[in-house]
Formats: C-alpha cells, sequence, structure tokens
C-alpha cells in the first residue's frame, strides 16, 4: 500500500471518529430531550389507547445511568387519582440498554400512593383488564412455555434492585364502603437482603407485618417470608368481605431459583412452607380448618411444550410426608397429563393423624396402629380418552383401629338413628332398626327388588371393597366426552357413607373423606354387608319425602315390600338416581314413557342370569304397572296441571 493511501485512510478513520465522538456528545447532551420526547410519545399513546391522563413535573438522565422523576400522577379519564409519586431515582446497568434490558441497580423512591377504587360497576383500574387488539396471525405459532416463562423470569430478576429504599409506599383498595389499606413505612435492600414492615388497616382494625428475604439476580433467586408481630397470626384483609371467608396463618415462606438447562429447557426449584394455617368458608367446613404445618419442595423442568414435577419433590403435611410426579405436556392442542404418587409402607397413623382438623370432622381424634402403603396412578391423553389410567390404593398390614373419633363408624351394625337433609336442612328422623314400625328386615324385602336394585346400582356389592376402580374410570372418561357430570361410578357401601355420615356437608373435601371412610369401613368390616344393604334399602329416597323401601311400596303400589312383583321392582329401581322427578317417566295417561323399555329388557336379562326369573319371563317384560297409593293422586294431579288447547 503506497503512502498516500495510507494517509487517505487515515483521514477517513479521523472523519469518522470524529463524527462518532461529535454523535455522542450531541446525543449525551440531548438525552434528557430525546428522554421527553419519548415519554410524551408514551404519554399519548397511553391516553389514546388507555383513556389515561399521565403527567410529571420532572424528568431527567443524569449522567448514563441514573434517571430522576418526580411529581408523577397517572388519572384515568373521568376516574378517581389511580397513582402518585413523589420521588424516584433509578440506577441501571447502563451496557445492558444495548441488549435491550432494563437492569435495576439501585432505587430511591418516596411518597408512592396507589389507589385502587371502585364505586358501583365502575373502577379506577378497568384499564388493566381491557383486552389488547391482536393482529390475526398469517400463520399459528406454538406457544412456548420455558421460553415464556424464562422471559418473564429475567424481566423479575432485571427489575428487582440490588440496593435501595422506598419510603411511605401506600396501597389502598376502596369498594363501595369498604375500605383496606397498606402501609410500608420503609423497605430497605441492602447487598440483594431487604426487610420491611407493613401495616394493614381494614376498616377499624389494624394489623402489623413484617417480611424480610433476598432478591438476588447473579443466582437467579427469590426469598421472602411473612410473618405477624408479637407471635400473632396474619389475617389476610379482603376475604371476609369479598367472599365470606377467613384465612389466618403464623408464618408464611417461599423460595424460588431458576436454572437454564440447555436445550431451551430451564429448572425452577423452591419451596413453599405454611405454619398455623387457619381457614374458615362454609364450602369448605362447616368448622374451621386447621392446618399445623404444610411444606411443599418443588424441581420443575419447563421444556417448550411441557412442564414436569420432577419426582424428587417432597410434600409435608402435618406427620404425613410424599414424593409426587407430575407430568403435563401439549401435543397439536391436546393435553396429556400424567400424575403418580407411590408411598412405600408407613405407620398408619401418619395418616390419620395428619388429616386437618375441621376438614374430616367424623375423623377427628381417630387412632389407628399398623401399616400402610399406598400407590396412585392418573394417566389422561385427551386425544384418547378410551385410554384413560386411573388406580389408586391404599394397602395395609396389621391395621387396626384403636380408638374411633367424633364418630362411631360401627354405628350402622346396630339401630341408628337417621336424618335425611334436603338442601342441607333435615327434613325427617328415624331409627334403622326395629323399633321404627316402617323398618323392613332384609328378608322381607322381595328378592325381585333386591337384585334389580342391585342390578342398577352396583352388581357387584357383595364382592368388592367398596370402590370399583373399572366404574369410576368409565365414569370418568364419559363425563370428560360430554363435558359435564353425567356420571358418578359410586358403588352403594359409597351412597351408604354419603348418606349416613355426610349429609350435611357439602363441601370440597367430601369425597376425599367419603373415601376414607369407605375404606375403613370395608377393611375392617365394621359392618356387614348384608346389613349395609338392609340399610340402604331403608334409607333410599324413593320420591318425595318417600324414605325407605316400605313407604316406596305402600306409595307407588299399596303393597308391603315383600309383594313386589318384577315390573314394579325394575320400575322401582329406576326411579333412585333421581327419586323427586320419577314424574318424568310417564305419560300425561300415567303410563310409562317408552324408553324405560331397553332398561327393562336389561334389568330383566340380568335377573334372567341371576336365576330369579325364567327366559320365557325375561322375554315378556314390558314396562307396564299400575301406580296406586298416594303416587296415583299425585300423577293425577300432575295430569291435571298441564292446560289443554281448545279445539276450533
Amino acid at each position: 500500500m503506497n503512502t498516500a493511501l495510507k494517509k487517505k485512510l487515515i483521514k477517513i478513520i479521523g472523519i469518522i471518529s470524529v463524527l462518532l465522538v461529535l454523535t455522542v456528545c450531541g446525543l449525551y447532551i440531548a438525552r434528557n430531550s430525546l428522554l421527553k420526547i419519548s415519554m410524551d410519545r408514551r404519554i399519548a399513546k397511553a391516553k389514546r389507547e388507555q383513556g389515561l391522563s399521565i403527567s410529571y413535573q420532572s424528568l431527567e438522565l443524569k449522567g448514563v445511568s441514573h434517571i430522576e422523576m418526580n411529581g408523577l400522577a397517572i388519572i384515568p379519564e373521568q376516574r378517581d387519582t389511580l397513582l402518585q409519586l413523589q420521588t424516584l431515582r433509578l440506577e441501571f446497568n447502563f451496557w445492558k440498554l444495548f441488549g435491550g434490558h432494563l437492569e435495576v441497580k439501585d432505587v430511591q423512591l418516596d411518597k408512592l400512593k396507589i389507589q385502587l377504587i371502585k364505586r358501583d360497576s365502575i373502577a379506577n383500574y378497568d384499564f388493566l383488564f381491557q383486552k389488547e387488539k391482536k393482529e390475526t396471525p398469517s400463520k399459528k405459532e406454538e406457544y412456548n412455555y420455558a421460553k415464556q416463562a424464562d422471559e418473564l423470569l429475567e424481566l423479575v430478576f432485571d427489575l428487582l434492585p440490588e440496593n435501595g429504599e422506598i419510603r411511605h409506599l401506600s396501597v389502598t383498595h376502596q369498594r363501595d364502603t369498604n375500605l383496606i389499606e397498606v402501609k410500608v413505612p420503609l423497605l430497605t435492600i441492602k447487598n440483594n437482603q431487604f426487610l420491611s414492615e407493613i401495616t394493614v388497616r381494614e376498616e377499624n382494625q389494624y394489623q402489623r407485618w413484617t417480611t424480610c428475604g433476598e432478591l438476588n439476580r447473579s443466582s437467579h433467586t427469590i426469598k421472602a417470608e411473612l410473618y405477624s408481630q408479637k407471635k400473632q397470626k396474619v389475617y389476610l384483609p379482603y376475604l371476609k368481605k369479598q367472599f365470606e371467608a377467613e384465612v389466618m396463618f403464623d408464618s408464611l415462606s417461599y423460595s424460588l431459583t431458576k436454572t437454564n438447562i440447555g436445550s431451551g429447557q430451564i429448572a425452577l426449584s423452591g419451596i413453599a412452607a405454611i405454619t398455623g394455617l387457619q381457614v374458615l368458608h362454609h364450602a369448605l367446613s362447616p368448622d374451621g380448618i386447621n392446618l399445623d404445618r404444610g411444606k411443599f419442595s418443588y424441581h420443575i423442568h419447563m421444556g417448550s411444550n411441557f412442564a414436569e414435577l420432577d419426582s424428587s419433590s417432597h410434600v409435608q403435611f402435618n406427620k404425613l410426608e410424599f414424593h409426587p410426579y407430575l407430568y403435563i405436556e401439549k401435543k397439536h392442542d391436546k393435553w396429556h397429563i400424567k400424575s403418580t404418587i407411590n408411598k412405600p409402607w408407613f405407620p398408619a397413623n401418619e395418616l390419620f393423624g395428619s388429616l386437618p382438623k375441621g376438614l374430616f370432622s367424623n375423623l377427628e381424634g381417630i387412632q389407628t396402629k399398623g401399616m400402610l402403603s399406598y400407590h396412585f396412578l392418573f394417566d389422561l391423553d385427551f386425544s384418547q380418552l378410551d385410554s384413560l389410567k386411573l388406580e389408586s390404593e391404599l394397602n395395609h398390614k396389621d391395621f387396626h383401629i384403636i380408638k374411633y373419633g367424633a364418630t362411631n363408624l360401627a354405628k350402622m351394625s346396630e339401630e341408628f338413628s337417621y336424618t335425611a337433609y334436603e338442601k342441607e336442612q333435615p327434613v325427617k328422623t328415624f331409627n334403622v332398626g326395629p323399633s321404627y314400625e316402617h323398618f323392613t328386615p332384609l328378608d322381607s324385602i322381595s328378592p325381585l327388588l333386591q337384585m334389580s336394585v342391585l342390578q342398577s346400582e352396583d352388581g357387584s356389592f357383595f364382592y368388592h371393597k367398596g370402590f370399583l376402580p373399572d366404574a369410576l374410570r368409565e365414569a370418568l372418561i364419559y363425563d370428560l366426552k360430554v363435558k359435564r357430570f353425567a356420571r358418578g361410578g359410586s358403588t352403594i357401601t359409597m351412597q351408604l357413607v354419603k348418606n349416613v355420615f355426610l349429609n350435611r356437608k357439602k363441601n370440597i373435601a367430601r369425597k376425599l373423606e367419603e373415601a376414607l371412610i369407605v375404606w375403613l369401613i370395608e377393611t375392617k368390616c365394621l359392618t356387614s354387608k348384608q346389613r349395609m344393604y338392609e340399610v340402604y334399602l331403608n334409607i333410599a329416597e324413593w320420591g318425595p319425602m318417600v324414605y325407605g323401601i316400605y313407604e316406596a311400596a305402600d306409595y307407588y303400589f299399596s303393597k308391603r315390600p315383600s309383594e313386589l312383583t318384577t315390573e314394579e321392582s325394575i320400575f322401582l329401581a329406576s326411579i333412585i338416581p333421581k327419586p323427586k322427578h320419577y314424574k318424568s317417566s310417564f305419560t300425561t295417561e300415567g303410563q310409562l314413557k317408552d324408553y324405560m323399555k331397553g332398561y327393562y329388557h336389561l334389568i330383566a336379562n340380568r335377573l334372567k342370569i341371576k336365576g330369579l326369573i325364567s327366559e320365557l319371563d325375561a322375554d315378556s317384560i314390558k314396562p307396564e304397572i299400575t301406580i296406586r297409593g298416594g303416587a296415583l293422586n299425585d300423577l293425577r294431579s300432575k295430569r291435571d296441571s298441564i292446560p289443554t288447547v281448545p279445539t276450533e
């Protein structure tokens, strides 16, 4: 290269360097003007799209990594002021801006006031729930769960400061006359550790909480703990007014660590723990629910289309501990869910001594000994519903009940008092035994009725141990196909336990308590199968305020239970699932509807197989019965209530 060319190149490089320096200097000098222009554009967009009036007194970029804002106010159009801020100073990582990340290093915030106000149906935060208008994509994009979770967590970690102070923070929620106010006088963050006191006021009640923890960007870790001062309970506000629920606890702690494990996957691990939990809500339990301690150590793997809770995860529930496994995958818009729990032999009282007080009222105080093991498998592929797998096995070894809890689980073996409920209100009480004039022993009930009900409700009742896993599985498959709860898969034992022990309870834990009581009764033979069936037929509802087979035979046919014919027995079996709607089985002329033919042939064929009727009788069975007694008058009143159309 000759000397003249070198000189030209040096001159060009020099000019470019000077231009770059001048550009940088110009940008630096004009940085506040550019910042204000950018801010004003965003304010104009917020006003145009969301109806927000945003103003500030000053906004300044100091140096290249400090921003200071004063006098910020956000007021939704024709609404109460949403936010007021006196001073905000941010120190951020300048170089991370080039990668599109705002990484906050230090924050100094003073007098931030947030007011969430709703009057009637109008709130000053409605815009937060407005759906954004999105253009219809030309090609449907696959949702990447690991990527979305990673981006969200990275945003959170970028915004969490390593140091700072937040003074005089106030958050108020007012709904009509109900007021909740949360105040944070001072929250300090030093070397990733934070500490703060919180004052909570709901109406005229005050609480003082303490929160502390760690916000560590470098290790991608969040830790937080919340507890009340002076060893009082933390009482969550708002819930009682809004949901008629009360939730309180001694302490709550949580931690999360994110790790990138390659191949587009991330791992999340941490602990969630609570002590002294108390919950009050009628949908859960008529009494308060108490959990001494609960702890969940989790290890989650996430990929583009799946999330997996590893079996190394650990659940501690009072004395009970186990390792759950859960896998959720989405393929071609169809979900596949698999869950397992395998707990090898453990002391029985770890289970029964860990049931939360108030949630399992019949089992409260029960004492057991011996060993148990548990296996659970649930595998559901929504693209192949018929392939659903459901397994639940509680095995026992040297198991004994030392002492019953609040309820004598063997009470059905002897005469006992039964109360029928309608909408959680008692409507009728009677003894299930010889002292009640309408009680009918099993040997005084027509075998045709006994077998018809068995074949309709639970054909293998005398052979199973209270549960029919295949029936539950088939019922669940059917419910998923029709997208509603159409079948239950309940056995006679399950129906008995629900009516005798849980009739008043309408809460989400009832099914679990029902399953435990069924298991105890069947495993320890607390009541014989014959006696259980006798109780079932004597308390079953057969129509509005018609309880027991004695009343049913009299109400429909003016007969005794021993005198029922095949047709009458099949009819009575058909109405057990819907006793209050038995009239829907009849035409206006008082005849059974045509759709009953299939049911009659089904049960008649089963009676033939069991040897109770001949093949000739089974083939000649028709849904034809003669109603007498009280039911006849009710059917007549139904017919008379149907308006007639006048003819011309």
